[in-house]
């Protein structure tokens, strides 16, 4: 992976440096938050290592323009014993997660296989669906006029529109759903491959004009986003399922994002367990860290804390499920909104 180390330490800094190095990932170094701020500026990097307290801008500093400029990048905050609350905030704040110093390496490395985890979270080939199929079957009984966005996989039909996407002007797919929807009350819309403009504009910029699809497509027909899952970090998917989706899906998106609670669901899918024999499946020997987790898992609804047990709910079973057979929900109804990894027609 690649790793950017950020700390005032110059031998903290230089040591875990040569010895991620050693480990076989790309690793480049900054002495503070301007230095790394800089690095990400010219590069992309998969995580970034960085020290809570350092002089003038901190760590929480580093963390808060890293998930407003570059949202793929995970961040995993190094923190004293002292300011383990800290830590915590760092983590509500949308830090991947925190180590300790002194810390030993491997567990720096297994923070490192975490991320990794987090990065290969994908769909399986027989959950994917073919766009045109999905626009087709929309447009079927002529319950709504669908715009499809894409192609191939579809041609003009009863109740079927088909136009080709222009990923160098994202904003004109707005504007013709806006259009489309003024001259048919009960239009939907398919969208295809999305990749592709997440490819050529910020993540950011995407997840806004897939906002303004489904704030103007309320109240007619579902938004359909189809995605090219090799061609998007799982992050990125996530993000777009969460923009697409409805809000308790956001939840169980963001739930289901970190591999750490997706340990506890699937032990949890097993037998109910208690605090601790949940974190000794999870992997995480930090009693505080581990009840962030749990906290999430129950804001979200898929787990409940009954006395000094913990339980799935009849959702979180289906998250756990999820966690073997797809990224994302199915739609509850067919009137409802949905971010989905595509195939091709002939895709067997």
């Amino acid at each position: 992976m690649r790793v950017l180390v950020v700390d005032d330490d110059r031998i903290f800094r230089e040591e875990l440096s040569e010895a991620l190095t050693d480990d076989q990932h790309t690793t480049v170094a900054a002495p503070s938050v301007a230095k790394a701020l800089d690095a990400l500026a010219q590069e992309e990097f998969d995580v970034v290592l960085t020290d809570l307290k350092m002089p003038r801008q901190s760590g929480l500093d580093l963390l808060r323009e890293v998930r407003s400029k570059w949202p793929r990048t995970l961040v995993v905050v190094v923190t004293g014993y002292a300011t383990v609350e800290t830590a915590l905030e760092a983590m509500k704040l949308g830090a991947f997660d925190y180590v300790r110093k002194p810390f030993r390496i491997e567990q720096v490395r297994e923070t490192l296989r975490l991320v990794a985890q987090e990065r290969e979270f994908d769909t399986p080939e027989g959950t994917r669906r073919d766009p045109g199929a999905e626009a087709r079957a929309l447009a079927e009984g002529g319950r709504y006029e669908v715009l499809f966005f894409g192609e191939g996989g579809a041609s003009p039909g009863p109740h079927l529109h088909v136009e080709r996407i222009d990923p160098a002007n994202p904003y004109l797919i707005a504007e013709r759903v806006e259009s489309f929807v003024a001259q048919h009350p009960n239009g939907a819309v398919v969208l295809s491959g999305v990749e592709r403009l997440v490819e050529r504009h910020r993540l950011e910029d995407v997840v806004q004009i897939l906002d303004r699809l489904r704030s103007r497509l309320e109240r007619h027909g579902p938004l359909r986003v189809a995605f090219n899952p090799r061609r998007l970090t799982p992050e990125a998917a996530v993000t777009l399922g969460g923009a697409v989706s409805a809000p308790e899906i956001q939840a169980t998106l963001e739930a289901l994002a970190n591999p750490i609670r997706r340990r506890v669901l699937l032990r949890l899918a097993e037998a109910p367990a208690s605090f601790g024999a949940a974190m000794e499946a999870a992997g995480v020997d930090d009693s505080p860290k581990f009840a962030f987790h749990m906290r999430k898992l129950v804001e979200a609804g898929l787990v409940l804390h009954d006395r000094e047990t913990y339980r799935l709910t009849t959702r979180g079973a289906a998250g756990a499920r999820l966690v073997t057979e797809a990224t994302f929900l199915p739609p509850a109804e067919a009137a409802a909104n949905l971010a989905f990894p595509g195939r091709r027609p002939d895709a067997r």
